[in-house]
């Protein structure tokens, strides 16, 4: 068994930034040595409702899709052209100040970045 180290950030959804309330909807997950970069994403509708009863939930679920392409490096439609995984996990984990946001960085050892992809997300966004 290969140990990997990995990166990852949780992916929030902050729909009012002055209030600094979040939920977390998704996990972006990045080991260069194993030539992986994905995302996975939950929304709940329910919870993100109790946060902003007037969030427009459709519109998270666009910029999730955004982000999901952005990963697989799809380009154009005003997605950057960024190349490489590594910069592209740069890109998608730097800080902004948008209705989804990452949170800090966070580092692992994996020997299956997929599994460790879905625990993380099951553990974090539920």
């Amino acid at each position: 068994m290969t140990v990997l180290p990995y990166q990852y950030v949780v992916l929030r959804c902050v729909p009012r930034v002055d209030r600094e309330e979040f939920v977390n909807v998704g996990v972006v997950l990045y080991s260069q040595s194993a030539d992986f970069l994905a995302v996975a994403h939950r929304v709940d509708r329910d919870r993100l409702q109790a946060l902003a009863a007037d969030l427009d939930i459709e519109s998270v679920t666009r910029s999730l899709a955004t982000l999901s392409d952005v990963c697989r490096g799809e380009t154009g439609g005003g997605r950057p052209d960024l190349g490489a995984p590594g910069r592209r996990f740069g890109w998608l984990s730097a800080p902004r100040s948008t209705v989804i946001q990452p949170g800090p960085v966070h580092s692992g050892l994996t020997d299956d970045p997929a599994a460790t992809l879905a625990d993380l997300l099951a553990r974090l966004v539920g």
